[in-house]
């Protein structure tokens, strides 16, 4: 089992509030002790929540995030705690995915990354946002991300 330095973790195994917005959240990650094989970890959020910056309403999406791992891993409250923060926090669909994706790649250094945000409908027209480092690996089994695209009530 790898070593896991406590002290860098400040929110794991702790009473953790979330935080009041996305540039206060922290995103922690740990070694990777299987940093030498190329893997896939895949977190689904699908019940995100965010602002309009216009309007105050809120806005839902799904989000599934894919990446390949380097040395660090992300850290997984820290993730629910981050996302959890934009719940109050007021930006169209297209920044909110890519802040997600800035500050993952800067928490972790994936050796690619992959963001589907799939937005409910604002205004009657839903606005998926996609996010991608790069060409996917070659090699590297990548499961569809699952989430149909709107098709309204009902159907």
């Amino acid at each position: 089992m790898s070593e896991i330095k406590e002290e860098t973790l400040t929110q794991l195994g702790r009473r953790a509030e979330i935080p009041p917005s996305p540039d206060e959240a922290r995103l922690e990650s740990v070694a990777n002790p299987q940093s030498g094989e190329r893997y896939l970890v895949r977190f689904t959020c699908p019940e995100f929540t965010a602002l309009c910056p216009i309007t105050g309403q809120p806005d839902f999406a799904h989000f599934v995030i894919d990446y390949v791992p380097g040395v660090r891993l992300l850290e997984s409250k820290s993730l629910k705690l981050f996302l959890a923060s934009f719940r109050n926090h007021g930006a169209f669909h297209e920044d909110c995915t890519l802040m997600i994706a800035r500050r993952i790649k800067e928490a972790v250094e994936p050796k690619w990354l992959r963001i589907g945000g799939y937005w409910y409908p604002r205004g009657g027209i839903p606005i998926d946002v996609f996010y991608q480092t790069g060409p996917t690996p070659e090699g590297l089994w990548v499961p569809d991300q699952g989430v149909e695209p709107y098709k309204g009530r009902g159907r």
